[in-house]
């Protein structure tokens, strides 16, 4: 028997000030409907930089990439790393590595960055941080979960 429950589990929430609000999602649908609008994207990974440059792509955006660690230039594959890369240098993405989202304010967004606080006009916000596998309740219900190289196999 084979149970496929898919990689992206729960969405991994920031545990932050203002996350329950209607601007925040787990990811990205349509790009286009950000147009001309302010976008904060939180993530180090592939996920984060494609949403990041789809958003940067639609006229009128100004797009911001937050990330925990420094990974946001090592994670994405090569063709996304230079893409991000690209949009940098000709100032279509903001990227801050080594940074937090502090707080979701209705209109503001607060980072903390090299342990100054940072705050910027912000109309959404799409979380890339991964997912959490229901590893617990598959357990509890008598299914043998063994992981390997970040994928999860039940038996």
């Amino acid at each position: 028997m084979l149970l496929a429950i898919g990689r992206r589990g729960t969405p991994r929430k920031l545990g932050v000030a203002g996350e329950e609000q209607e601007k925040v999602v787990y990811r990205l649908i349509d790009a286009e409907q950000y147009r001309g609008m302010h976008v904060l994207v939180v993530g180090g990974g592939d996920s984060a930089a494609e949403a990041a440059l789809s958003i940067a792509a639609e006229r009128g955006t100004t797009v911001t990439i937050s990330c925990r660690g420094d990974e946001i230039f090592t994670r994405p594959k090569d063709k996304n790393r230079q893409q991000l890369k690209q949009g940098v240098e000709s100032k279509k993405l903001t990227v801050y590595v080594n940074a937090n989202v502090k707080e979701i304010g209705t209109d503001r967004v607060t980072l903390i960055y090299e342990g100054k606080e940072i705050e910027m006009k912000n109309d959404a916000v799409i979380v890339c941080a991964g997912g959490t596998l229901p590893t617990p309740m598959l357990k509890e219900i008598g299914v043998m979960v063994e992981t390997y190289y970040g994928t999860a196999m039940a038996k």
